[in-house]
């Protein structure tokens, strides 16, 4: 998943998107429900959803500030 080439409507949905599954492993005790193979989350693990969720903030940041 390439983030430079998303939109900024794109990466805040994916924000948005990576907190409620990490709130959904937070509140399920550490898992979720199956997404939808479909869903761009699908897959995804706790570890690897904080790290993208991180990823996402540091590229909406750095946009902010060209």
């Amino acid at each position: 998943m390439n983030l430079t080439e998303m939109t900024p409507k794109k990466l805040r949905t994916l924000r948005n998107n990576l907190n409620n599954r990490l709130s959904s492993y937070k509140n399920g005790g550490g898992s979720a429900p199956e997404l939808q193979k479909s869903h761009v989350l699908a897959g995804k693990s706790e570890g690897e959803c904080e790290k993208l969720l991180k990823d996402v903030i540091a590229e909406m940041k750095k946009r902010s500030q060209e």
